[in-house]
């Protein structure tokens, strides 16, 4: 399929600020919370503490282990790494994602900036945060004179933004997280690389256009841009919208799992 660059969704933002922008988008999905500010309930975390707490992740695969023990009675080691890798790198990917599909706006994707809280009982994050008011815009966004607002000249130029946005917050975690779980770098990469693919992906579906979403997707993962391990995967298959995964989330070592899934790279080769 041929992916016409130019055309995008026409600029949707405005006269909304930051938060604003995030109410809209938290009504057109369901997926996750999105939201403004650091709520007072309680449960809430920001990435840059879960990242400088040496514990953090260890007690978050624990919480993990239990709920996948009461629904298969097993919680391999690499099973609950592999499912918190990829839940935390969904976090900065898919508000980035949602806000440069909608509004072609990405927020500051660093740690201290990010905030989530889990859902219970399967522990996943099931609100995410953005923290600053600050992000990066097209020009013939309303905002784009503001001084907390980094003006892209193009649709490109703005994509290299979330990309790197999202590269450098990946960066922190894999190195907070190598040393901790029995998963290669690469691994860790290929799992930011499907993060931000599918999280491109999610942003159109639930705008009513995978189509639109697979676009913004190549544009913004380009041909694999270093650490991340290839380019977007998206494709059609009797019509249909689908992607090979760069990484594997060790479901299938549950004993009463379903096996590996049908777009595992265990399964799909690398074409």
């Amino acid at each position: 399929m041929t992916l016409d660059y130019s055309i995008r969704p026409a600029a949707r933002s405005g006269h909304r600020t930051l938060p604003e922008s995030l109410s809209v988008l938290n009504g057109r999905q369901d997926r996750v919370e999105v939201r403004y500010g650091l709520p007072a309930e309680p449960g809430w975390v920001t990435c840059g503490s879960v990242l400088a707490t040496p514990d953090a992740f260890g007690r978050w695969r624990a919480s993990l282990a239990r709920w996948l023990r009461d629904q298969y009675d097993d919680a391999p080691d690499q099973t609950t790494a592999g499912y918190v890798m990829t839940w935390y790198l969904g976090v900065p990917a898919y508000v980035g994602a949602l806000l440069f599909h909608h509004e072609r706006r990405v927020p500051s994707l660093r740690p201290a900036d990010l905030a989530f809280r889990t859902a219970y009982p399967r522990p996943h994050p099931g609100s995410v945060a953005v923290l600053s008011p600050a992000f990066a815009c097209l020009p013939d966004d309303p905002a784009a004179g503001r001084p907390d607002v980094v003006v892209a000249p193009d649709d490109a130029a703005l994509a290299a933004v979330l990309r790197g946005r999202f590269i450098a917050h990946a960066k922190r975690f894999v190195d907070v997280y190598a040393p901790q779980v029995r998963l290669g770098r690469r691994t860790l990469w290929a799992a930011a690389t499907d993060a931000l693919d599918s999280a491109l992906w999610q942003a159109g579906r639930c705008g009513g256009d995978a189509g639109a979403g697979a676009l913004d997707a190549a544009l913004v993962l380009e041909d694999g841009v270093k650490p991340l391990t290839s380019g977007s995967t998206m494709r059609t298959v009797d019509g249909e919208w689908t992607r090979r995964r760069e990484s594997c989330c060790f479901h299938y070592l549950l004993e009463r799992g379903e096996g590996a899934c049908g777009t595992c790279p265990r399964v799909l080769p690398r074409r």
